[in-house]
């Protein structure tokens, strides 16, 4: 999954985004309401952090101007400003979610996957197909009841496999969600990624769950 930080606090932008890179997130950041507006209008995005008190265009405007050009990415405001009347102003700028400032990293996490889950209209945070299971919260992966170690970036492939189940991903789409604005897009190593998987989860079962559909991508599911 990828994420965009709209944050003019560096050293907070920079704690959010370590957090989420461990998780297995790509993580791009902007200080500015416009350099959000530039990237969350140029690239695909599953959630938008996006603080209110931003220099050059405040949060509001930039949720606002996101909303009228129908760009649907979720979006969890993230300010110090606490008041009902700030909530209110927040979601009806067309945010999904709000938290203030300071808050724990815990409950923002589970808020930020609360929000994908509802994007791609998943009743449960557990993710299935056959027997494989995956708690993107938790990040847990599990094959027939036996769990599977990835590595943070194979896990995030796998998560977007899973969310576009019985879909056709392609090489193109992997990059765009499972890796920063500084990749080169132009390397093989999403089919390296995909084979490494493969070796993991279908290592001693007889059904092979990813498919290659040559010249476009990879799918799980009929």
């Amino acid at each position: 999954m990828r994420i965009l930080i709209v944050e003019d606090e560096r050293r907070l932008s920079n704690v959010i985004k370590k957090g989420f890179v461990e998780d297995g997130f790509a993580v791009d950041q902007a200080f500015d309401g416009e350099e959000g507006q530039y990237l969350a209008e140029g690239e695909q995005y599953d959630l938008i952090v996006l603080d209110i008190m931003l220099p050059k265009m405040d949060g509001l405007q930039l949720c606002r101007e996101l909303r009228k050009k129908n760009i649907k990415i979720p979006i969890l405001m993230l300010t110090a400003k606490s008041t009902t009347e700030d909530k209110v102003a927040g979601l009806d700028s067309g945010a999904d979610d709000y938290i203030t400032k300071p808050f724990s990293f815990v409950e923002f996490r589970s808020r930020v996957h609360a929000l994908i889950r509802r994007s791609h209209q998943e009743t449960s945070p557990t993710l299935r197909i056959e027997d494989l299971e995956v708690d993107p919260l938790k990040h847990i992966v599990k094959r027939g009841g036996k769990t599977i170690n990835l590595t943070p970036k194979e896990f995030a492939v796998l998560e977007l496999l899973l969310r576009h189940k019985s879909e056709v991903v392609s090489r193109t789409m992997i990059i765009e969600h499972v890796w920063d604005y500084n990749f080169d897009g132009m390397s093989n190593v999403v089919d390296v990624f995909v084979v490494a998987l493969r070796k993991k989860i279908d290592s001693g079962s007889k059904k092979k769950l990813i498919q290659t559909i040559h010249g476009v991508g990879y799918k799980v599911g009929d």
